[in-house]
C-alpha cells in the first residue's frame, strides 16, 4: 500500500551534477531529487517546509557532499522512503550493492526469487526516491549498457566513474571508449 508524504521538510544542496533537493520526514530521508524529477515530486516539494538545520537533512547534505568528494562510500542515515511493499523490497536490495560494484535488473529479480520479473524490478528501481544513497545508479542492463536514471545517463556515468576512482567524465575531455562522446 502506498502511503503519502506528510508535510515533508526540504533542503537544497549544490552538487557537481546540479542542485539536488532533499526531502525528509521526522523519521528519515524520503527523497533525493534530481532537477529532472522535480515535476514528479512537485506537490511534496512545493508543500515542504525549508529546514536547513533539521538533523536528518543536515546529515544527508553532509554525507552527499562527502560522497561527491570521494570521502564517503557508505551512507549512515535514517531512511523513510514512500513506496509499495514490492518497491521497498527492491530498494532494500539496491542498498546492498557495494560502492563501485554493479548488478543487473535480472540479477536483482533472481535475488527476489522472481527471475521473470526483471522489468518489474526495473520499474521499482526507476521509482527509487533516494538515488545515490539507495544506489540505483549501480544497476545496469544485461549487456553492460547504462539504462535509465532519474538524473540522466550522463549523471549515472559520472557516479559510476566516481566510484571507480577515476576522474568523473564531466571533468575531462572525452576519451576513446567512453560511453558518451
Amino acid at each position: 500500500m502506498m502511503r503519502t508524504v506528510d508535510h515533508p521538510l526540504k533542503k537544497e544542496i549544490d552538487s557537481p551534477l546540479g542542485v539536488l533537493t532533499l526531502l525528509a520526514s521526522d523519521l528519515g530521508l524520503q527523497a533525493l531529487l534530481w532537477p529532472a524529477q522535480q515535476d514528479r515530486w512537485r506537490t511534496e516539494r512545493d508543500s515542504a517546509t525549508r529546514a536547513d538545520d533539521h538533523p536528518v537533512l543536515k546529515s544527508a547534505a553532509a554525507q552527499v557532499r562527502q560522497y561527491f568528494a570521494g570521502e564517503r562510500r557508505v551512507f549512515d542515515l535514517p531512511l523513510d522512503p514512500v513506496g509499495t511493499p514490492f518497491q521497498c523490497q527492491v530498494w532494500d536490495l539496491l542498498a546492498q550493492i557495494s560502492y563501485g560494484q554493479t548488478t543487473t535488473y535480472g540479477q536483482l529479480a533472481q535475488s527476489l526469487g522472481a527471475s521473470g520479473k526483471a522489468q518489474a524490478v526495473g520499474a521499482a528501481n526507476g521509482r527509487n526516491p533516494i538515488s545515490i544513497i539507495v544506489p540505483c545508479h549501480r544497476v545496469i542492463g544485461h549487456g553492460g549498457d547504462l539504462t535509465g536514471f532519474a538524473g540522466g545517463l550522463d549523471a549515472k556515468s559520472y557516479l559510476l566513474e566516481l566510484e571507480r576512482g577515476g576522474v568523473p567524465p564531466a571533468e575531462r575531455p572525452p576519451q576513446q571508449g567512453d560511453l558518451f562522446l
